[in-house]
């Protein structure tokens, strides 16, 4: 579950007190090498020739769907067949960063087939120009179609319509089962500070109606849109992982010039980003601006040069070893994988590049942990050279 302070402050601006953990950057506590207990690691290519996919879920049955931002759905079958899922994609507006993103199935999808996309839609913005929604689907038993059932479940997420920088958009379901959503600034200066967006948040809503989750911390707000929103002042929200055991969720998100972070959500936490320049989108500014009063220090930062971090998970499992526990991090602007030991206060304890994953698969867009305990990635170097893996310790 989001942590949650012990009191919130009412107004237009409402400011968390204090940060949940210890920033801790590069020059704080420098990439070691993985400890000398680690597992060594299987890594097999489970499905290639893909381009830009972004995001990778696993059904009950073994079944692995998974998308690409410039549209499409694969589902890998048990038996290791991979076939298309057919859907009706003719609104996605797919430019720059912004897509077919976040993808990630109900909790209970065994029973309803149900599962949930972000993307860009391009009729979807206040103006009638593109947005944002998180769309809900179900999929047929033989994994050949998907139905939009919920269309759009959460809409009235903005995009930059010049660029589609910026455009999030994660999607994970915390432990008391509501729904999740990583949002982007739109590099719009004004957003991240601002209630009355959704851009540059993280958002809670009930996975049935869309509407704010009961316990979300504005809702005595006027501006309904503020409504849905838990934590604010993000830059580009691009990884959300539940830690398990302590329910504490985590995102990540990338910096500008300087500092990749990691946050522990906290309900009402402003996270400190206000590009807010002469203008101008200004990324010289801190990630976590110590002038706004109650800014939450990141728990973990990169420090400069950034990584561009994307998707996050964690390792759960016996099977891990000395990995069990620990928090991935995809590496964009380098390459593999960022493992982060995190106390249960958020703490980070050491961190290190995961050898096998170190300079040879490229830009790692989405770490995944599979039912099957199992780790599945998404590369992200473009041009149809793309590629699914299944990395598992080593027999």
């Amino acid at each position: 579950m989001i942590r949650r302070p012990a009191a919130l402050l009412t107004g237009l601006v409402l400011l968390a007190g204090c940060s949940s953990g210890t920033s801790t950057s590069d020059a704080d506590a420098a990439a070691t090498q993985a400890p000398a207990d680690a597992p060594a690691l299987d890594v097999e290519v489970v499905l290639d020739g893909l381009d830009h996919p972004w995001d990778v879920a696993q059904a009950p049955d073994g079944t692995l769907l998974l998308d690409q931002r410039g549209g499409g759905f694969t589902a890998v079958l048990p038996d290791g067949t991979a076939q298309e899922v057919t859907a009706d994609l003719d609104d996605l507006w797919a430019e720059g960063e912004t897509g077919l993103m976040g993808l990630v199935l109900d909790p209970g999808f065994a029973e309803d087939r149900r599962f949930y996309t972000c993307m860009g839609v391009a009729d979807a913005g206040a103006d009638g120009g593109p947005g944002i929604e998180v769309t809900a689907w179900t999929v047929d038993e033989d994994w050949t179609s998907a139905t939009r059932v919920a269309d759009p479940l959460v809409g009235g997420i903005p995009v930059n319509a010049d660029s589609g920088r910026h455009g999030g958009c994660r999607l994970r379901f915390d432990g008391d089962g509501q729904l999740l959503v990583g949002t982007g600034d739109n590099a719009v200066g004004t957003n991240p500070q601002d209630l009355s967006t959704l851009a540059g948040k993280l958002l809670r809503v009930d996975p049935v109606t869309g509407q704010p989750s009961a316990d979300n911390p504005f809702l005595e707000l006027t501006d309904p849109t503020s409504h849905a929103v838990v934590g604010y002042g993000h830059r580009n929200v691009q990884g959300i992982a539940v830690q398990p055991g302590t329910g504490a969720v985590y995102t990540a998100e990338q910096g500008s010039q300087v500092d990749d972070e990691v946050n522990l959500a906290t309900d009402g936490g402003n996270y400190g980003w206000d590009p807010v320049g002469e203008g101008e989108y200004d990324e010289s500014v801190p990630m976590t601006d110590p002038e706004i009063p109650g800014a939450i220090e990141a728990v973990w930062s990169s420090g400069d040069p950034t990584i561009a971090v994307s998707g996050i998970t964690f390792l759960d499992g016996e099977q891990w070893g000395a990995y069990d526990g620990l928090l991935l991090l995809g590496v964009q602007k380098d390459t593999g994988v960022l493992a982060l030991r995190l106390a249960d206060d958020g703490s980070l304890v050491e961190q290190f590049r995961i050898p096998e994953l170190e300079g040879t698969y490229g830009r790692v867009r989405s770490p995944q942990l599979g039912g099957d305990g199992a780790l599945y990635l998404t590369t992200d170097n473009g041009d149809g050279t793309d590629q699914l893996l299944r990395v598992t310790p080593a027999s």
